[in-house]
């Protein structure tokens, strides 16, 4: 049986991740980026990535296809970067191609300076 600990380390080593400053050099050079906020609506309704479309990671399996195409530039983030490595480890076993998780969440991107809504 697995930790959470060997989960996280074998799925960070599956992935990638990205850091805030990276996202937003992205957005900067006009990089087509969707941002999907992956935490519970009431996380999101405190404050949210503007312009981020809303996945909660309790559905994301169900509901990702509906809003985000598989060939998207995906960066998934939630509060504090863990949830969206799990999910991002996921949206690669969906088929989804370019898909990263934001270190830090949605905290890393305002102590980054993104602008929070």
């Amino acid at each position: 049986m697995k930790t959470y600990a060997q989960l996280m380390a074998e799925a960070k080593a599956r992935i990638r991740e990205v850091s805030p400053k990276q996202v937003l050099d992205m957005q900067a050079r006009g990089e087509p980026v969707v941002l999907v906020d992956i935490r519970e609506i009431k996380e999101v309704n405190t404050a949210k990535i503007p312009g981020s479309v809303h996945v909660p990671r309790s559905h994301l399996e169900s509901r990702i296809e509906a809003q985000v195409p598989r060939d998207a530039n995906v960066v998934l983030y939630c509060s504090s970067g863990n949830r969206s490595v799990l999910s991002a480890d996921r949206l690669q076993d969906m088929g989804y191609s370019t898909v990263a998780s934001m270190s830090g969440g949605i905290r890393g991107w305002a102590d980054a300076g993104g602008e929070v809504e």
